[in-house]
């Protein structure tokens, strides 16, 4: 059994952690930092953790509501790690979760208590590492070039196997395509930027925003408009070689039950249209690895 296999496979286990910082990465996305008191942390760059909402006593009532509202019990919360192994502490960076009345069935009820509940120095229960959305041991073996497109909090898992591989020294070129709304709503602009200026010909950053009015803020490195088969065939020269990363927002259960009910095809998000391009530029569906969230 592989190294990888090996960690995929142990049992979580439960923390106790300290969040020793709460930063503010965004208006509505914060990275939290966890010291979970000298325990043996073991895992890959790409999983998550989880978080049971239930140890809250903040959100008890609120859990309580939403679990009368739904008719189940609430479950616990996943969030990846966007601190890679080599780094001292684990960090989670978690999005708000936006409620809008019309379009979403209910609101969020962790991730807004994790971000804006001012959390440093508060003791949290969590069980990790989990989730298969992690490199191959023989990555190197099977490309040169690995590809990352993300939007908004897809990032998260990308930006951790970005360091990890970096600072491994794998053989790999990085192409890192990353969506988002507005300027002020890119995750870890700077240290993006900071780590393709160590590593010049092995990481390339390029940002996509779909609706920025500021025209200075477009280039070469910032595009207009949202990611298409047109800037992916730019970027995948080698569609045959390649192993692509992708992490964003898709389809969810309410979305294909509303469309059930209705008739009427659910409108594919982020994941389901990058998927489409990459098939139709030839790129096999086995060098495509996908983490969706909802």
């Amino acid at each position: 059994m592989s190294a990888a296999e090996t960690t995929l496979r142990k049992k979580p286990v439960e923390y106790e952690a300290t969040v020793t910082e709460v930063r503010m990465e965004t208006h509505d996305t914060a990275t939290l930092f966890l010291d979970l008191g000298g325990a043996p942390v073991e895992y890959k760059a790409g999983q998550f953790l989880n978080i049971d909402p239930h140890q809250f006593p903040a959100l008890r009532a609120f859990a309580a509501y939403l679990q009368e509202q739904k008719g189940r019990r609430e479950l616990f919360r996943s969030y990846s790690m966007s601190s890679a192994p080599h780094e001292p502490q684990v960090a989670i960076t978690v999005k708000d979760e936006e409620f809008i009345p019309g379009l979403t069935k209910y609101p969020g009820l962790l991730a807004p208590y994790l971000v804006h509940g001012r959390l440093t120095g508060a003791r949290v229960r969590v069980t990790g590492f989990m989730g298969p959305y992690v490199l191959p041991d023989d990555v190197e073996e099977r490309t040169d070039h690995l590809v990352h497109v993300v939007a908004g909090s897809g990032a998260v898992p990308n930006f951790s196997i970005l360091k990890d591989a970096l600072h491994r020294d794998l053989r790999l070129r990085h192409t890192f395509l990353c969506s988002n709304k507005t300027w002020a709503d890119m995750l870890f602009r700077e240290e993006l930027e900071k780590l393709e200026a160590a590593h010049p010909g092995t990481l390339r950053v390029v940002h996509t925003l779909t609706r920025e009015t500021d025209e200075p803020r477009f280039g070469p490195h910032v595009r207009k408009g949202r990611i298409n088969q047109a800037l992916l065939e730019e970027l995948i020269p080698d569609r045959d070689r390649c192993l692509v990363y992708v992490c964003g927002p898709a389809i969810t259960p309410w979305d294909r039950r509303k469309a059930l009910d209705t008739r009427t095809p659910a409108t594919p998000r982020f994941m389901e249209t990058v998927l489409g391009h990459l098939h139709e530029l030839g790129v096999e569906d086995k060098r495509i690895k996908r983490e969706a969230y909802g």
